[in-house]
Protein backbone atom coordinates (compact mmCIF):
# COMPACT_ATOMS: atom_id res chain seq x y z
CA UNK A 1 0.00 0.00 0.00
CA UNK A 2 2.04 2.87 -0.95
CA UNK A 3 1.88 6.45 1.42
CA UNK A 4 1.25 9.39 -0.33
CA UNK A 5 5.05 10.06 -1.00
CA UNK A 6 5.27 6.72 -3.05
CA UNK A 7 6.86 5.01 -0.30
CA UNK A 8 5.13 1.33 0.46
CA UNK A 9 4.71 0.59 4.06
CA UNK A 10 4.56 -2.67 5.62
CA UNK A 11 2.10 -4.92 7.06
CA UNK A 12 2.44 -6.40 10.30
CA UNK A 13 0.07 -10.00 10.23
CA UNK A 14 -1.12 -11.35 13.62
CA UNK A 15 1.36 -14.72 14.14
CA UNK A 16 -2.07 -17.24 13.85
CA UNK A 17 -2.24 -15.86 10.30
CA UNK A 18 1.27 -16.97 9.75
CA UNK A 19 1.14 -20.04 11.63
CA UNK A 20 -2.36 -21.08 9.39
CA UNK A 21 -0.39 -20.16 6.00
CA UNK A 22 2.89 -22.30 6.83
CA UNK A 23 0.40 -25.51 8.05
CA UNK A 24 -1.39 -25.22 4.70
CA UNK A 25 1.95 -25.08 2.96
CA UNK A 26 3.25 -28.28 5.11
CA UNK A 27 -0.29 -29.90 4.55
CA UNK A 28 0.41 -29.33 0.50
CA UNK A 29 -1.57 -26.47 -0.40
CA UNK A 30 0.42 -24.91 -3.16
CA UNK A 31 1.48 -21.01 -2.15
CA UNK A 32 -0.58 -19.42 -4.51
CA UNK A 33 -3.78 -21.55 -3.39
CA UNK A 34 -3.29 -20.03 -0.17
CA UNK A 35 -2.23 -16.80 -1.03
CA UNK A 36 -5.94 -16.41 -2.83
CA UNK A 37 -7.62 -17.82 0.18
CA UNK A 38 -5.99 -15.51 3.01
CA UNK A 39 -5.74 -12.55 0.94
CA UNK A 40 -1.99 -12.30 0.62
CA UNK A 41 -0.14 -9.62 -1.68
CA UNK A 42 2.45 -12.16 -2.65
CA UNK A 43 3.44 -15.99 -2.02
CA UNK A 44 7.09 -14.64 -0.93
CA UNK A 45 5.36 -14.31 2.61
CA UNK A 46 4.65 -17.65 3.05
CA UNK A 47 7.87 -18.62 2.21
CA UNK A 48 9.68 -16.27 4.66
CA UNK A 49 7.28 -17.21 7.48
CA UNK A 50 8.10 -20.62 6.93
CA UNK A 51 11.66 -19.58 7.61
CA UNK A 52 11.31 -17.51 10.50
CA UNK A 53 8.15 -19.19 12.26
CA UNK A 54 7.54 -22.95 13.43
CA UNK A 55 4.11 -24.10 13.73
CA UNK A 56 4.03 -23.84 17.09
CA UNK A 57 4.54 -20.21 16.91
CA UNK A 58 7.96 -20.45 18.27
CA UNK A 59 10.59 -18.51 15.95
CA UNK A 60 13.27 -20.76 14.91
CA UNK A 61 16.65 -20.04 16.76
CA UNK A 62 19.89 -22.09 16.57
CA UNK A 63 20.49 -24.15 19.87
CA UNK A 64 22.94 -22.45 22.14
CA UNK A 65 26.64 -24.88 23.48
CA UNK A 66 24.21 -24.97 27.13
CA UNK A 67 20.70 -26.31 25.32
CA UNK A 68 22.74 -29.19 23.46
CA UNK A 69 24.69 -30.43 26.82
CA UNK A 70 21.42 -30.20 28.24
CA UNK A 71 19.99 -32.24 25.69
CA UNK A 72 23.13 -34.36 26.09
CA UNK A 73 22.83 -34.99 29.53
CA UNK A 74 19.12 -35.85 29.64
CA UNK A 75 19.64 -38.64 27.05
CA UNK A 76 21.86 -39.98 28.90
CA UNK A 77 19.62 -39.78 32.04
CA UNK A 78 17.19 -41.76 30.40
CA UNK A 79 19.71 -44.41 29.16
CA UNK A 80 20.75 -44.83 32.98
CA UNK A 81 17.00 -45.15 33.99
CA UNK A 82 16.89 -47.59 31.60
CA UNK A 83 19.90 -49.49 32.99
CA UNK A 84 18.53 -49.03 36.16
CA UNK A 85 15.04 -50.21 35.36
CA UNK A 86 16.56 -53.43 34.02
CA UNK A 87 19.38 -54.17 36.53
CA UNK A 88 15.95 -53.78 39.05
CA UNK A 89 13.87 -56.36 37.74
CA UNK A 90 16.79 -58.94 36.90
CA UNK A 91 17.96 -58.65 40.37
CA UNK A 92 13.48 -59.73 41.33
CA UNK A 93 13.61 -62.41 39.14
CA UNK A 94 16.78 -63.73 40.60
CA UNK A 95 16.11 -62.95 44.08
CA UNK A 96 13.16 -65.09 44.10
CA UNK A 97 15.58 -68.22 42.18
CA UNK A 98 17.61 -67.88 45.34
CA UNK A 99 14.74 -68.72 47.75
Amino acid sequence: MPKEDGRKTSRIYPLELKQEAVQMLNDGHSATEIKRRLGLPRTNLIYRWKDEVSVTGVPKATPSASDLKIRELEAELHRVQRERDILKKALAILGRHES
